[in-house]
């Protein structure tokens, strides 16, 4: 369940599952929440698996796990991924130093952190690593919008608000102990992350949504939305179980790394130049269901991976996965929506450019073997 099931419920909030995470899906009339944070801020409470990784071995054991390089400075973070001995992603993590505390903040899907953390504890063997399962004693809210940096600045004590992405400082909210990270843009907004003990987490709610500059309350139908119109992969319908090169996810990899599962199918990719597919983005006359079919001249050459109305652009929106000639040519697409083939047009990411961008926007090599992101401007409505 949530941290803060009971605060939820008073908002009028339903909820859905989420691995063994109950979470709020929407407050009712998620379109309008969508519009309130594209345009000042929201709140939320994010529904992560988090474990903590201590003992003097922790940093160099999770390195040796992981696609990106772990940060050995306190105060510094990373997005990463496991990968398969194929080279598909199994999950993705966000991995913290909090060298202060002695320990590795990890921050999972919720499907993923017992998984997880029982394959780490049967590979530590000599080294000094103690995982554990943190899930239940944090909560972690995030605060998205163009106004987030103001209303951080207006609740956040003896700290300011940090300026580099995945970066974070110690501070107060009220009488509470908060950690503040800056997030990666996933939602195209300014973004940051609160931490907080779970006994506090009422009270930092409260201070999010209600004091200095308000915030409004949003769930995850609004994080959808949000993400999508950034062209953000989310791991539920994009990134489980597919290449990293094939969607795009850049930022999550080191290509000098060798030391991590997968990474010489990632490499041998990488040195190919182009991966056989790309995520793009799609316009569509009708919101398509996942997997919906993606033609070509009446050839498969794709499919959708998610779709939404989307509140800023007034229209359906798709990002979908489709064969590199597809992907970069003219040819014309149809989806198959309900039994019928509709037109979609080719989209440039992010649909929506907000106060920022986000680092996990596909990026693909260009001719030169340097790397661009799957589009140069948003597209138009």
């Amino acid at each position: 369940m949530t941290v803060i099931e009971s605060v939820h419920e008073a908002h009028g909030a339903t909820f859905e599952q989420r691995g063994d995470r109950r979470v709020v899906a929407h407050y009712g009339r998620p379109e309008r929440t969508h519009v309130a944070v594209r345009n000042v801020v929201g709140v939320t409470e994010r529904g992560y698996g988090v474990l903590t990784v201590e003992g003097d071995d922790r940093v160099e054991f999770v390195d040796n796990a992981v696609s990106n390089r772990v940060p050995s400075e306190d105060g510094k973070g990373c997005y990463a991924l496991l990968l398969d001995p194929q080279g598909s992603i199994a999950t993705e993590m966000y991995v913290y130093n909090a060298a202060a505390g002695d320990r590795l903040l990890v921050f999972l899907p919720p499907t993923e952190h017992e998984r997880v953390a029982e394959d780490w504890r049967s590979k530590t063997f000599i080294q000094d690593v103690t995982i554990t399962d943190a899930t239940d004693d944090l909560a972690v809210f995030g605060v998205y919008g163009p106004s987030a940096t103001e209303k951080i600045a207006s609740v956040l004590n003896k700290a300011g608000s940090p300026g580099e992405p995945l970066s974070f400082v110690r501070g107060t909210m009220g009488d509470a102990g908060v950690t503040v990270i800056r997030d990666d843009g996933l939602a195209g907004e300014e973004g940051y992350e609160v931490v907080c003990d779970a006994e506090a987490a009422a009270d930092v709610f409260d201070t999010l949504e209600n004091r200095g500059n308000a915030a409004v309350p949003f769930g995850y139908r609004t994080w959808e939305t949000l993400t999508l119109e950034a062209g953000t992969p989310l791991f539920e319908t994009e990134l489980d179980g597919r290449i990293p090169n094939i969607v795009g996810v850049r930022n999550a990899l080191d290509f000098e790394k060798g030391c991590y599962v997968g990474q010489e199918v990632v490499s041998r990719i990488e040195n190919r130049g182009q991966p056989g597919q790309r995520l793009v983005g799609l316009k569509l006359p009708a919101v398509a269901d996942s997997g919906a079919a993606v033609f070509a001249d009446d050839a498969a050459v794709g499919e959708v991976t998610r779709a939404v109305d989307s509140p800023t652009r007034e229209r359906p929106l798709a990002l979908a996965l489709l064969d590199q000639a597809a992907a970069t040519g003219d040819a014309d697409l149809t989806v198959r929506v309900d039994g019928e083939e509709r037109p979609a047009d080719r989209a440039t990411l992010p649909f929506v450019a907000g106060s920022d961008e986000s680092a996990r926007r596909p990026r693909y090599p260009d001719a030169d073997g340097g790397s661009r992101p799957e589009s140069g401007s948003p597209s138009d409505s």
